[in-house]
């Protein structure tokens, strides 16, 4: 037996045998998913299938960093502002509350969730952008944050995720609203290994997605009711706009609780007992006008629009050509190799016996470390290099604007 496996105590067979009796419903969490590796990870009682995904996610550090990652606003000292971490908390709860309605399997629901955005970068769509723009022009291939969440999961961290869980996080791209989503039942880790690859080569394959689950249909959906109004009530509080009165009301309502509750309701209305997730056609226009009027308002404001471009873009290229030559030179000195190499080298020593920087190209490593950063670990570590450059003001809880 490994080592690392030693030390862990069971339930009793009577003990389990009891809880079974008084709950029998239990007993299809000892379902057995695809993983990577077999050997590991088999489901039991106290710690089912999908338990074990949630619980490889919460203890991820990636995980951690969530709580400084921006959701849409880079830059503010406001507490009131959501992070990244919040919005995870959402989307799971949303999806949680659909699934146990629809009778399907809530731990699922919440892995998917919770490793949904893992793999985002700092500074939210404008970070992905800067990323995404760097790896085309160097190596041809996309950075997407949902291609990148899997890559943290099954490859960087090598944490033997279920291929469901897997899946549900590949294809979750909150960006692209569907009417119906039917699961693709057909996949399997060969199916998904070459979407994949496939997503990192064609930059629109990722807009072709469909989850081979209900729970990952679930968790697509509920990334979208999670969003559009909290980020209406972000950017209130961010000034970005004065009110909601520039917003639709419509069948979805224009504030936040309105939109989440009328969403869920006809989400549980359309697709009870179905094999499919649904909105009606009422509703699923509603949310294709929301959505349009939150990228008018906010997503695409000059305010937003201009840090992206003024401020994050120049930091990005400075910081990955900074690291990249670092790498190449092998100086074991800059903090890629310090609080990146070494570190994830110890992360990934479970599963996985290859060496790091042997299995990755050096484009790969630089993006890996800069995606893994929060926004003031990324301010910090461009400042720290370039002290003589911009650097982001952050504004002050007491900035009056």
């Amino acid at each position: 037996m490994n080592k690392k496996t030693t030390g862990y105590s069971s339930l009793s067979e009577s003990i389990q045998n009891k809880i079974l009796e008084n709950n029998p419903s239990l007993s299809k969490n000892l379902c057995h998913p695809q993983r990577r590796r077999s050997d590991h990870d088999i489901a039991n009682l106290w710690r089912p299938a999908f338990v074990r995904d949630c619980e490889k996610i919460l203890h991820c550090p990636y995980y951690n960093r969530y709580s400084d990652k921006t959701q849409v606003f880079s830059f503010y000292k406001n507490d009131d502002i959501s992070r990244r971490s919040l919005h995870v908390q959402i989307v799971s709860r949303i999806a949680r509350n659909i699934s146990s309605l629809l009778g399907l399997n809530v731990d699922l629901t919440e892995a998917i969730a919770l490793g949904h955005d893992i793999g985002h970068p700092p500074f939210g769509h404008a970070g992905e952008a800067c990323l995404n723009n760097i790896s085309l022009s160097l190596t041809g291939r996309s950075f997407m944050h949902n291609l990148h969440s899997v890559r943290v999961l099954d490859k960087i961290c090598c944490y033997n995720i279920s291929f469901d869980t897997l899946d549900g996080i590949l294809c979750h791209n909150g960006e692209l609203p569907l009417g119906k989503y039917v699961p693709d039942t057909k996949k399997d880790f060969s199916v998904f290994d070459k979407e994949v690859e496939a997503c990192y080569t064609d930059s629109t394959y990722s807009s072709k997605l469909i989850p081979s689950t209900l729970e990952g249909c679930v968790v697509r959906i509920s990334d979208l009711i999670a969003y559009i109004g909290k980020d209406r009530q972000d950017a209130i509080r961010a000034k970005v706009i004065d009110d909601d009165s520039v917003f639709t009301e419509g069948k979805l309502g224009r504030f936040n609780a309105a939109i989440i509750n009328n969403l869920i309701v006809n989400v549980v209305e359309n697709s009870f007992e179905k094999d499919y997730i649904m909105l009606d056609k009422e509703y699923y226009d509603d949310l294709k006008l929301a959505m349009g009027e939150n990228y008018e308002h906010i997503y695409l404001s000059d305010s937003v629009k201009s840090v992206q471009k003024e401020i994050i873009a120049p930091m990005y290229e400075r910081l990955f050509f900074k690291l990249l030559a670092d790498l190449k030179s092998g100086d074991k000195s800059s903090w890629i190799y310090r609080h990146h190499i070494n570190y994830v080298n110890k992360i990934r020593s479970y599963y996985c016996e290859d060496n790091y920087i042997d299995a990755n190209t050096y484009e790969d490593i630089v993006i890996d470390y800069m995606a893994s950063m929060t926004d003031d670990y990324f301010s910090d570590l461009h400042k720290l290099y370039f002290p003589d450059e911009p650097n982001p003001v952050y504004q002050s809880y007491f900035q009056s604007t």
